[in-house]
């Protein structure tokens, strides 16, 4: 029974030393990150360039 006690300290002891899953986090943060950084820049760009076809509309349009 004290051998399956210390072989189970052992586990969990080696569960919370490993950075295994730290590291996955971290790359789902950044890669959120970089995500809203796409649609934020999608969208500015995406307002950008209907303004400038709304130009070239009204020009051909002689207004």
């Amino acid at each position: 029974m004290l051998a399956k006690l210390i072989h189970l300290q052992l586990k969990v002891s080696s569960f919370f030393k490993r950075e295994d899953g730290a590291s996955a986090i971290e790359y789902a943060i950044i890669a959120g990150l970089i995500a809203v950084v796409i649609i934020v820049a999608a969208k500015a760009l995406g307002l950008e360039i209907s303004k400038t076809f709304e130009k070239i509309t009204e020009t051909l349009q002689g207004k």
